[in-house]
């Protein structure tokens, strides 16, 4: 691995609304990979480099999707913009215990085409170029059946190249046709991952596994695998050993949108840095535990 390291997190950025108390909605941005991206980028600071790779519109909204991304230092040679196109909108509803459920609009979004405009070639020739290509199932889902394709010929040269392929597993049923359908586009793409950030509830919904032993027997082949449950003992598996790290005690749980997201760019950062197994989990507890006291996914930095 380069001492800066050069990662690319593919996936989708959404028009955020955040559904308040007093019935107003905030307005701001948010997705999975684009949060990782972003705490990914402010935990390594200097000692590494990361890209977004996505596709936008030429709205005024997906420009200051970029101004923001820029700000928080991230770079976007790889981000597309589509012209008469829009990004996809969400709205996050939460309970009184911080638990959230989201409203999608995003059936026309831009990132949909991501990978099959012409100009999505050089940046499929690209990806493996990065020493870490990090997408989720959320990225399975909105790049489509021939996007889906493409970014698996790029995984598997990006692994030849020698660069490491990371995988949050992020399963959104509405997202997919079936959940057949879903299981069959994870099962093409876990051949070429070297690193897996699961979360348990979404392997219990995919694939049905009852517990962690089937979780950690699913993924036999994959080198690295980290078990998020929220609340309980993360759970990992690297190099033939395995270990249980406990979470961070949270008096009050505000808002648990990016929780996840933003554990596994803690854990990335610090295995990046040398950090091993157990202090990446610790520091993925660390900053999961000060995300969901503040509400959106996004925390100031």
């Amino acid at each position: 691995m380069n001492t800066t390291p050069r990662i690319a997190l593919i996936g989708e950025c959404m028009i955020e609304l955040q559904h308040r108390a007093d019935g107003s909605l905030h307005q701001s941005f948010g997705g999975d990979t684009l949060n990782a991206a972003v705490y990914l980028r402010r935990e390594l600071g200097a000692l590494g480099h990361v890209d977004y790779v996505t596709a936008l519109g030429d709205d005024s909204f997906s420009d200051a999707m970029c101004q923001q991304w820029t700000d928080e230092g991230l770079g976007l040679s790889m981000v597309q913009r589509l012209p008469g196109r829009l990004p996809g909108l969400y709205c996050i509803q939460t309970d009184a215990n911080g638990e959230r459920k989201f409203l999608y609009w995003r059936n026309e979004a831009a990132v949909r085409d991501c990978f099959t405009t012409p100009a999505a070639a050089p940046i499929l020739a690209a990806l493996p170029g990065y020493d870490v290509v990090y997408f989720s199932g959320i990225t399975l889902a909105v790049l489509g059946e021939v996007g889906r394709e493409r970014l698996l010929q790029a995984l598997i040269e990006t692994r030849r190249r020698g660069g490491r392929v990371v995988f949050d597993n992020n399963y959104r049923p509405r997202l997919w046709a079936s959940v057949e359908a879903a299981r069959a586009a994870y099962h093409k793409v876990l051949a070429e991952v070297d690193m897996a950030l699961l979360t348990e509830d979404d392997e219990r919904a995919l694939f049905g596994h009852a517990d962690s032993e089937q979780v950690f027997a699913a993924y036999p082949a994959v080198a690295e695998v980290v078990l998020k449950r929220g609340a309980e003992d993360c759970l990992l598996r690297c190099a033939g050993q395995r270990f249980a790290v406990p979470a961070l005690p949270v008096e009050t749980v505000v808002d648990t949108t990016a929780a996840g997201d933003s554990f596994s760019a803690a854990y990335l950062a610090s295995r990046l840095k040398g950090g091993s197994p157990q202090e990446a989990a610790l520091a993925g507890h660390r900053l999961a535990s000060r995300v969901i006291q503040v509400p959106g996914a996004l925390i100031p930095r």
